[in-house]
C-alpha cells in the first residue's frame, strides 16, 4: 500500500467489566458488558472498515471485549496482545502505533480510560459532522469506539494530525 492511503485507527474502549476480587488487570467483562461487546463489534463491521491489524491490551477485560467483538466480524485481522496498553498514557500509545509496519493501513486499538479518550482528543485536529460534539457530550464510556483517520506513514503521527471521523457509544 501506499503512505498517500489515508489511515484509520479505531480507537476502542474495552466494555463494562466486572469488580470481583481479583487484581485491576484480570478483571472480566460484566454481563452487560459482554452484550455492549458484540453490539460494538456489530457496528464496527457495520462501518466498513477492513481492520488489518488488533492491537489489545493484556488486561482480561480487553481481551475478552476484543474477543466476542472481532466474533462478528467476517474474517478475523491479525490480532496482537501488547502489555504496554495497559495504564498507557496518549503519548505511549502514540509512540505504540507509530511501531506500526507501513503495510497496514486500519488498525484497531483495545484499551482503557484516560487513555483510549485521551488519544481521540489529541490526534483529533478536526471532526467530520457531529462526531466531536457526541464525544464531548457523551465522553467515552464503556464499548465506546473513535475513528481517526491521517495522512502519511505510521511514524508521522502525532497530536493534531487526525481527522476524527466517527464516535459510537452503546448508547447512541
Amino acid at each position: 500500500m501506499s503512505v498517500a492511503e489515508p489511515r484509520r485507527i479505531v480507537l476502542f474502549r474495552h466494555a463494562k467489566a466486572d469488580w470481583p476480587q481479583v487484581t485491576d488487570h484480570e478483571r472480566p467483562l460484566a454481563e452487560r458488558g459482554r452484550k455492549d461487546a458484540a453490539v460494538a463489534g456489530r457496528k464496527l463491521v457495520d462501518s466498513g472498515i477492513p481492520i488489518d491489524l488488533a492491537v489489545c491490551s493484556t488486561a482480561t477485560r480487553t481481551r475478552e471485549t476484543w474477543k466476542l467483538a472481532v466474533h462478528e466480524f467476517p474474517q478475523r485481522p491479525k490480532t496482537v496482545y501488547e502489555e504496554r496498553i495497559y495504564e498507557a498514557s496518549p503519548g505511549e500509545l502514540i509512540a505504540l502505533l507509530n511501531e506500526t509496519p507501513d503495510d497496514v493501513r486500519d488498525v484497531v486499538l483495545i484499551g482503557h480510560n484516560p487513555g483510549i479518550q485521551g488519544l481521540a482528543d489529541i490526534l483529533s485536529g478536526r471532526s467530520e459532522g457531529d462526531a466531536g460534539e457526541r464525544m464531548r457530550r457523551r465522553g467515552f464510556p464503556a464499548a465506546a469506539f473513535a475513528v481517526v483517520s491521517f495522512d502519511g506513514p505510521w511514524k508521522s503521527l502525532e497530536p493534531g494530525v487526525a481527522t476524527l471521523l466517527d464516535y459510537w457509544a452503546p448508547s447512541e
